[in-house]
């Protein structure tokens, strides 16, 4: 599988043109600190890519603190079959040094 390391920038501009389906890998306590508006938490610890939703046409984009977790997370939702191949490059770090908002 190859994976899509979608920019920070980049990923803003899907959000913003309801483009894409984020799902946020990271665990609750990190989600409820803070987290990208719009992003749904499917935390890696629990992880069931049989429990995500319908994307609706949408890009599917995972996202964790660094890049690690979502990597891990494609690689289980391609273990079920399923054909998802992005996240955001660098995690929400790489967001928040991109100037990007997040919820507090």
């Amino acid at each position: 599988m190859t994976i899509e390391n979608i920019e920070a920038h980049d990923l803003d501009a899907l959000i913003k043109g309801d483009r894409v389906l984020l799902i946020d890998v990271r665990e609750p306590n990190e989600y409820r600190k803070e987290h990208v508006a719009g992003a749904e938490l499917f935390p890696l610890s629990g992880f069931n890519p049989s429990a995500l939703p319908d994307p609706a046409g949408r890009k599917v984009v995972f996202m964790c603190a660094g890049g690690v977790r979502s990597v891990r997370a494609l690689d289980a939702c391609r273990a079920a079959g399923l054909d998802f191949n992005a996240h955001l490059k660098g995690g929400i770090g790489a967001w928040k040094a991109s100037g990007l908002p997040t919820v507090k």
